[in-house]
């Protein structure tokens, strides 16, 4: 097939594009707890950079419960719950800085496709989008956190699903593919497929640590406009 010339950008979401101030976290353990128990919690889970269904995974070994097929559904539907709860107060997500601004500017790039790719399920993804003002439909393809099709699912999973959708969409493969997070999963899994993998600063790693993870730009925050979008669609 051949190859068009498009950059394809795809944004995790917590703490790249937007905070939520840890809600997801708590409507998780909430569920958990009211499914499995009090032991369903999330002390020493390592959420950030990771996928939704190996939080719950570890959740449940917290329990002592198996990662069974009926456990993970009950414990997903009991998370969108309360996260649909939740997010019917307005304003709970935030931009991080700058982010309403690239957005603008990289929307008016012609050859630019914007993307998602996040642990996050879509159902919650989506609910954190729309609370910090970001429309849906400018994300023109997605990866999400329960897409992949293994067991254990791993974020590397991912960058083939967003381009493989990025491909029925647009007719072609995309130049270019940038990755965009806060973590060195997001520079792990960009770097598993000779992807750009663009680091930012604004989650609980340092630009230091991102760096080190093997990230090709790094930048404190996206708020540097013209910077961003300059190294994300042209390096």
């Amino acid at each position: 097939m051949g190859r068009v010339n498009q950059t394809l950008i795809l944004f995790d979401i917590d703490a790249t594009l937007l905070s939520t101030r840890g809600a997801g976290m708590r409507a998780m353990e909430a569920a958990g707890k009211a499914l499995f128990g009090e032991s369903c919690r999330a002390d020493g889970v390592q959420f950030a950079g990771r996928l939704d269904p190996l939080i719950m995974r570890d959740m449940l070994s917290n329990a002592g419960l198996p990662a069974s097929r009926e456990n993970l559904e009950a414990f997903r539907e009991a998370y969108v719950r309360n996260m649909e709860e939740l997010f019917r107060n307005p304003g709970l997500g935030v931009l991080m800085p700058g982010i309403q601004e690239l957005m603008t500017r990289l929307d008016a790039l012609s050859g630019v496709t914007l993307g998602l790719l996040t642990g996050n399920f879509e159902k919650t993804g989506l609910l954190k989008i729309r609370s910090a003002g970001l429309t849906t439909d400018r994300f023109e393809v997605a990866a999400w956190g329960d897409d992949s099709a293994h067991d254990p699912p791993e974020r590397k999973h991912l960058p083939p699903i967003a381009v493989e959708r990025y491909r029925k969409k647009k007719g072609g493969d995309p130049r270019r593919v940038v990755i965009v997070g806060d973590t060195p999963h997001d520079i792990a899994c960009a770097r598993a497929h000779g992807h750009v993998a663009f680091g930012v600063a604004t989650g609980k790693f340092t630009s230091a640590e991102v760096r080190a993870s093997g990230a090709d730009h790094v930048m404190e925050n996206l708020s540097f406009t013209e910077e961003a979008a300059q190294r994300m669609v042209h390096g």
